[in-house]
Formats: C-alpha cells, sequence, structure tokens
C-alpha cells in the first residue's frame, strides 16, 4: 500500500485536491473574518467536517480503488 497517496500532492485525486484547497480557502475565510471583527457564522465550523470527510472519501478511492483499463484520454 502506497502510503504516499495521502500526502504528495502528485499522487492525489481530485477529491482530496478539492478537500485540501476547501479547507485552505475556509481557513484563508476564516482568517479574514476574525482580522475584520465579523462574527463567525454559525456552524462554519462545519465546513472543516465536510473537507475531512471528502478527503477520506478521496483517500478510500485512492489507496483501494482499481483504475479501470477502459478510459484513457490521451
Amino acid at each position: 500500500m502506497d502510503f504516499s497517496k495521502l500526502y504528495h500532492p502528485s499522487a492525489l485525486n481530485s477529491f482530496q485536491y478539492i478537500a485540501l484547497v476547501g479547507a485552505i480557502m475556509s481557513g484563508g475565510a476564516q482568517l479574514i473574518i476574525r482580522l475584520l471583527d465579523y462574527p463567525r457564522p454559525e456552524g462554519y465550523l462545519y465546513l472543516y467536517w465536510c473537507w475531512l470527510g471528502l478527503y477520506i472519501v478521496g483517500s478510500l478511492l485512492n489507496l483501494f480503488g482499481k483504475p479501470s483499463d477502459g478510459h484513457h484520454h490521451h
């Protein structure tokens, strides 16, 4: 089992990449909200749980999924 698929940027699949970018963007938005001294929207922290769930699903697909031979894009 190749665990580099969990952290190496070139080995990430689309789900993992979207989850990481989403978590980074959510963190940046939260930082801006805090710097502007606005109240954090209710339920905002649930975004991180959603990103984590998406990353876990993507990781499982990446680790245990079998690439199909039928659809090659060149």
